[in-house]
Parts: C-alpha cells; structure tokens; sequence
C-alpha cells in the first residue's frame, strides 16, 4: 500500500502519514469475467493522517505552538494530532507555528501535501437483510481505477442477475443468501490495472 506523497522535511519535523485504503490487496481478474477468482469483502476505509513535530524544536525562540489548517476547514493545536477525512480529494496542509515568548507567528512554516486520489479503491454499500422482492440499492460509493479511463461498474447478484452502473437497484426473486459481487473494469490506456471484484453476503428473508 503506498503512503500519501510528502515533501523533504524540516531537519527538525517529524510528519507520519497514514493512509488507510482499501483494495490494495484487491483481487485480479480476467477482464468482465465475474467468475474467475474469490473476491473479498470490502474493507472499512480511513482516509486518515497523524502528523508529529514534537521534535522541531529551536532553542532560541523558547516554547513552541503548533497550528494545523487541514485544508478541509478544520484547525487543530497541538505537536502531535491525528485528522481523519470524509472526501476523498487532494488536500494541503498548513503548518504555522507561534513563539509563545513572543507571539511571533511563523506562518506556512511546512506545507504538507496529501493525495486520496491515486488508489484503487474497491467498495459498496447495500444493506444485509431484505425480503423477497423488495427493491434494494447497491451504490459502488467512491471505489475508483485512477489509472484508468471509462470504468464500467459491473454487478453479479449471484441469483443469475447481472448489470452495470455506478448505482443500481435489485429484487432479489427467492430467500436465501446472495454473496453479491461489484467488479470495476478499466478500459486503458496501458497502464490500467486488471478489473478487480469485492462481494458482500446479502441475506433475502420470505
């Protein structure tokens, strides 16, 4: 899984970031062929970075304060803070820093550079208990091929249902459990990785 790119750091600055991504792990398959390999569940997603600088310190300017604009409106204080983001976007974060002695405020002392965007993510939302023909949604959520152009959102209910889009809806025609698969295929250019699938059990009552 790769790490969220980051600039050369202050000598003194310590930042970690920690992007918690789904799909790194997903599992390949033969183009638009939704039997050819086990998908995996999806996994919870947390798009998340925990930034420390307890060791950027100068001796000659004394006590220290930490400001942090986290480039999605929020503000938080403090040499270590963990912030945990709910669009999946580009963002920059600010670092300024305050001389307590002085009041003195080191404005954009780091700008810290993160990117939600260039992995595959593979995720979708339905829910787990239904009744014989009742229509349900299932939404692929932000799951994404960067790499790739024109990306089909493919759908097996298991039942011998198949369909495609971004969101649709199913009834499912017996009780029963439905280990539903969504499989994202990528239509190039070279680079575009194999399409990958994640499944989850939907449970149909009578």
């Amino acid at each position: 899984m790769s790490s969220c790119s980051l600039p050369s750091w202050l000598r003194s600055l310590r930042v970690l970031c920690s992007l918690l991504l789904l799909a790194s792990r997903a599992v390949a398959q033969q183009a638009g062929d939704t039997l050819s390999a086990d998908c995996p569940r999806p996994r919870i997603m947390e798009m998340c970075v925990e930034l420390d600088a307890r060791r950027a310190v100068d001796p000659g300017a004394g006590p220290l304060t930490f400001r942090w604009t986290m480039g999605d409106g929020t503000q938080l204080t403090g040499p270590v803070i963990q912030h945990c983001y709910q669009q999946r976007k580009s963002y920059t974060i600010q670092l300024d820093v305050v001389e307590e002695a002085t009041g003195e405020v080191r404005t954009a002392e780091k700008l810290i550079p993160v990117d939600f965007t260039k992995e595959i993510v593979l995720n979708f939302r339905a829910v787990d208990t239904v009744r014989v023909g009742q229509a349900v949604t299932f939404d692929a959520v932000d799951s994404q091929l960067p790499l790739c152009k024109n990306v089909v959102v493919l759908w097996d209910f298991r039942d011998g249902y198949v369909t495609n889009g971004p969101q649709v809806q199913h009834a499912f025609r017996r009780p029963g459990q439905y280990a539903v698969r969504m499989s994202l295929r990528g239509n190039g250019p070279d680079a575009c990785p194999s399409s990958h699938c994640v499944s989850r059990t939907v449970v149909v009552i009578p």
